[in-house]
């Protein structure tokens, strides 16, 4: 199965993002990996970057887990 290029292959453990079709994994420079609410370039009640793990969110929609197909 192919990956989505926003996804990377290791799990991450941001909770409910790591399931959503909203998240987005940002690696930086320094190989660090972050999770992007991609909901919040639209929306300014969600975070860029929430506090993880992420336990509820009202956005939430379910896709592919971490490391999956696309949705």
């Amino acid at each position: 199965m192919p990956s989505s290029p926003n996804r990377e292959s290791t799990p991450s453990r941001a909770g409910l993002c790591d399931s959503c079709v909203h998240q987005q994994l940002v690696r930086n420079t320094r190989g660090s990996t972050f999770s992007l609410c991609r909901r919040s370039r639209e929306d300014p009640d969600y975070l860029r970057y929430p506090r993880l793990p992420v336990l509820a969110c009202p956005g939430y929609e379910a896709g592919a887990p971490a490391g999956g197909a696309a949705v």
